[in-house]
């Protein structure tokens, strides 16, 4: 009855609307916004801006280039997912180029220096985030976006999160990185879940390793979204003496 009263033009309108809101759910993507999260009030964790700050990023990770859980829309998207070919994910590169996988992603490649990926600007020209300094044993919490895949009736796929050798000259493959998980999140650790479920701030905490020498490791923040499909970020964490 409702649809025999719209005009054809009203109802090619809100068909078009209806696919459009269905795409974007579909084409929602998550990645690491946080490496270095830290919480106002440790004993009431929220992943929201007002009750926390972030003190170390992800690679030429743009600051206030948009709303938290937007990035995915940005201009390169932020999200990278690696190729299904060479021959799969796991031979598939480990740190966005930019250039390659399924969805290219912005560039996360190793710095020449190091710092290089973490001071100044990005190509367009927005300041980029600082580098995570943390020590042996230390605690990092890493915050995501849900990107509406945290709702109850979607498998809840971990975040695998590991580290490089020491001083590494390059990023590591990403089997190198298979070969050091440090630990596992659950992905659908969320807080503020009355909000719209894309932008639900999400994360989790760990403990580096105790036997970390001083230096600087490549972390990978990896999450498998379907069959095949596996989204990474990478960052770079100087790890300093107690």
């Amino acid at each position: 009855m409702f649809f025999t009263t719209l005009s054809k033009a009203s109802l090619a309108l809100l068909v078009a609307s209806m696919i459009l809101v269905l795409t974007q759910k579909a084409e929602a993507h998550s990645y690491a916004d946080c490496i270095d999260w830290r919480f106002k009030d440790p004993k009431n964790p929220s992943w929201s801006d007002k009750n926390g700050a972030c003190f170390g990023y992800a690679r030429r990770f743009p600051l206030k280039a948009k709303l938290f859980a937007k990035l995915d829309s940005d201009d390169p998207n932020r999200h990278y997912q690696q190729s299904h070919k060479n021959p799969d994910p796991d031979h598939s590169l480990a740190c966005s180029d930019g250039k390659q996988g399924e969805e290219p992603g912005a560039d996360e490649t190793m710095g020449k220096p190091i710092s290089a990926a973490y001071t100044g600007t990005d190509k367009r020209g927005r300041k980029v985030g600082p580098q995570t300094v943390s020590k042996p044993g230390g605690q990092l919490c890493v915050r995501w976006p849900a990107k509406n895949h945290a709702v109850p009736d979607e498998k809840n796929q971990p975040v695998t999160i590991a580290l490089s050798e020491v001083n590494p000259t390059k990023d590591p493959t990403q089997l190198q990185f298979l070969s050091n998980i440090i630990t596992n999140l659950n992905y659908k650790n969320c807080s503020d879940t009355k909000l719209n479920t894309d932008i639900w701030p999400c994360g989790g905490c760990f403990k580096l390793p105790t036997t970390l020498k001083p230096g600087n490791f490549v972390m990978q923040w990896r999450w498998k979204l379907n069959s095949n499909e596996w989204y990474t970020s990478c960052a770079d964490i100087d790890v300093r003496a107690k």
